[in-house]
């Protein structure tokens, strides 16, 4: 029989991750062959992969990463199946370097093929599964290439990519801001205009629908009941539309006795109010038509125009949250 030495079992242990008792075990099965010892934990790692493919793999960590020449961007979940393992230093480091190797691909399945320590991402997902005794999974992976890249990951549950039409100085901080916006706010479009009129026809029906049951309960309990809007994108507040609005609100000053000299500081108010009352929608999915998170005095788009001639092309997120 072979002598395994602590030695043997310590330089297992370093490559791949395992107990020290499985590395032995590996080590006195392989009679001290250590690519074959890999292999016989490989093995045992895909044997408990089978086992737990129906297991729910919903905890992980999200990493955001971009490139040094700021124009490519990943998003990875490494997903696992409890948080215990999530929150594990070499898990968390695991889903940096498959991060930073997402960086020359473009899609998933060149990922799981892409070289790690020695083997394919796959095999080295399927042998942390043997470490860990958990299902270890890439559970989403997102790129996204515009002339300037920047990225946010919010607490390793969450991580957002946005990309701008240019790089100019201050770039990072107006990628990153933004970034965090998409990751605090979960936008899935960049503007109103982005959706279809079947969409919203669909939507206003649902949400008007949801509101007024909700105030069947709001009466019932004598609370203060909820404004029911007539419209909630900025797609469907046509030039006549607005015209109405600010003609009723007129009326009302005039009901009100307002003097007419001091309505034109009143009005622009009242149609503001009007205006954010029906966009529910856009605030909710569109990016550029959202408050901006650092400053609730101007939108996105807003912030984005202060900032000189440069645009949001895309954006990108992951949320394990």
């Amino acid at each position: 029989m072979v002598q395994i030495t602590a030695a043997q079992v310590n330089e297992l242990r370093q490559k791949t991750g395992a107990g020290m008792m499985d590395c032995k075990k590996a080590l006195v099965e392989a009679e001290g062959d250590f690519d074959q010892a890999i292999a016989i934990l490989r093995k045992k790692g895909q044997k408990i992969a089978e086992k737990r493919a129906d297991r729910d793999s919903s905890e992980g960590v999200v990493i955001a990463k971009v490139n040094d020449a700021a124009n490519k961007g990943v998003i990875v979940s490494l997903n696992c199946e409890t948080d215990f393992v999530a929150k594990n230093d070499d898990f968390v480091a695991l889903a940096h370097q498959i991060a930073d190797a997402a960086l020359n691909v473009n899609t998933m399945d060149e990922l799981l093929v892409s070289k790690l320590e020695g083997m394919t991402v796959q095999e080295k997902l399927t042998e942390q599964t043997g470490v860990i005794g958990e299902k270890i999974e890439l559970g989403g992976f997102k790129t996204l290439e515009a002339p300037f890249v920047g990225s946010y990951t919010h607490g390793n549950k969450i991580g957002a990519l946005v990309g701008l039409s240019k790089g100019f100085d201050g770039a990072a901080e107006v990628a990153k801001n933004i970034s965090m916006q998409v990751a605090s706010m979960g936008a899935t479009t960049l503007s109103y205009k982005d959706f279809d009129a079947a969409f919203i026809a669909s939507e206003t029906e649902a949400r008007i629908a949801a509101i007024e049951k909700d105030n069947e309960e709001l009466k019932r309990l004598g609370k203060t009941l909820k404004n029911v809007p007539t419209y909630i994108s900025r797609a469907q507040l046509t030039d006549a539309v607005i015209a109405d609005a600010e003609a009723a609100i007129k009326a009302e000053l005039k009901a009100e006795g307002k003097p007419e000299q001091i309505w034109d500081k009143i009005v622009p108010g009242k149609l503001e109010r009007f205006i954010a009352d029906n966009t529910t929608l856009d605030q909710e999915k569109c990016l550029l038509d959202q408050t901006f998170i650092m400053d609730e005095k101007q939108s996105v788009a807003q912030y984005i125009a202060s900032k000189g001639a440069v645009t949001v092309v895309s954006f990108e997120r992951i949320s394990l949250a």
